[in-house]
């Protein structure tokens, strides 16, 4: 009599199991993205990056799947060799030799990790802080504003070209809430125009719903991000990067479009009950179709700038020193 209740087992063969999940794997892998086509697999799922900064981006998240899947395959590895190779015989029931320590193993499973986890700390600094990095005098500043729900854009420009105007060195009310650090490097003459945004705003090329950022190709633009109420967050999709906007802290980023078209953006961070609608737009169009626009806006009343996030003191507005 078979020690399983009868002569003949009524277990599967191991074989016949690793076939099926190996099948059932597959089946998940392929039918999720039906859309998804082999020219998209290198990114491993993020989109086709848009910008000069992003494919370092794009770099690092490949860098942390492969180093993810290495240690994956040699963990699934010993698994599998420990099971296969140190499983219990059907004829002997005898306990194996019992080990109650051994110190080149436990070495091992701590110096690799720290290895694994030094190394990638390595990459995500050196990368975070080139990303974070700011040139001497960006070609563009957009001041972008989170508020629930939507978003604000002050175009930080010299539209008219009459650099006397405003008065060199003087900060209109409005942006008096950020840092000198950041508008010292405001362009001469930049009165400025504005987009203020609703949740109902849609793009009248996609239809996708928001308000719509324009910014010419190839040229470098800063991003100076605040917030008038609580907690936003700033993500532009294809840019394969997002930053806080938070209420009485000033952040900064700059990137450089490559690819003319309209992305959408999103706020990354939950802001309330209407947060699902802050949704926005960005058009990336020739430098010469970007001037058009600010002169368009200048035209329809939309100059000045939107009051530039919550009011602070000199004091706490510098508090704040940019190491990067």
């Amino acid at each position: 009599m078979s020690p399983y209740g009868s002569d003949r087992s009524p277990r599967r063969p191991m074989r016949r199991k690793l076939l099926q999940a190996l099948t059932a794997g597959v089946v998940l892998a392929t039918a999720t993205g039906c859309s998804y086509t082999w020219k998209d697999f290198p990114r491993l799922g993020l989109p086709t990056p848009v910008t000069e900064e992003a494919p370092r981006i794009l770099s690092l998240w490949q860098g942390s799947w492969a180093a993810a899947l290495i240690t994956g395959i040699l963990v699934w590895g010993l698994i599998m060799w420990s099971v296969i190779f140190h499983r219990r015989s059907r004829t002997k029931v005898e306990v194996p030799p019992q080990t109650r320590y051994n110190m080149p193993i436990e070495a091992l499973y701590t110096v690799v990790p720290l290895i694994i986890v030094s190394v990638l700390f390595y990459f995500t600094a050196r990368d975070e802080s080139k990303l974070l990095s700011l040139s001497a005098k960006p070609a563009h500043t957009v001041n972008v504003i989170g508020y629930q729900w939507s978003w604000g854009f002050n175009y930080v420009e010299d539209v008219d070209g009459d650099a006397a105007t405003p008065k060199a060195g003087e900060v209109p009310k409005e942006l008096a809430s950020i840092p000198d650090r950041y508008t010292k490097d405001f362009p001469a003459g930049a009165e400025g125009v504005y987009t203020k945004g609703v949740p109902s705003d849609r793009n009248a090329e996609t239809g996708n719903p928001g308000p719509t950022l324009w910014l010419p190709k190839g040229e470098k633009v800063r991003f100076i991000l605040s917030s008038n109420d609580v907690i936003h967050s700033f993500w532009v999709v294809p840019f394969l990067f997002k930053q806080d906007v938070i209420p009485g802290h000033t952040n900064v980023f700059e990137v450089t479009p490559t690819e003319e078209g309209v992305f959408m953006g999103k706020c990354a961070e939950l802001c309330g009950a209407d947060h699902s609608r802050m949704l926005f737009n960005v058009k990336v169009v020739s430098p010469e179709a970007y001037k058009a626009h600010l002169k368009e806006l200048a035209e329809k009343g939309q100059t000045g700038f939107l009051p530039a996030g919550i009011q602070q003191t000199d004091p706490a507005r510098n508090a704040e020193v940019n190491k990067l």
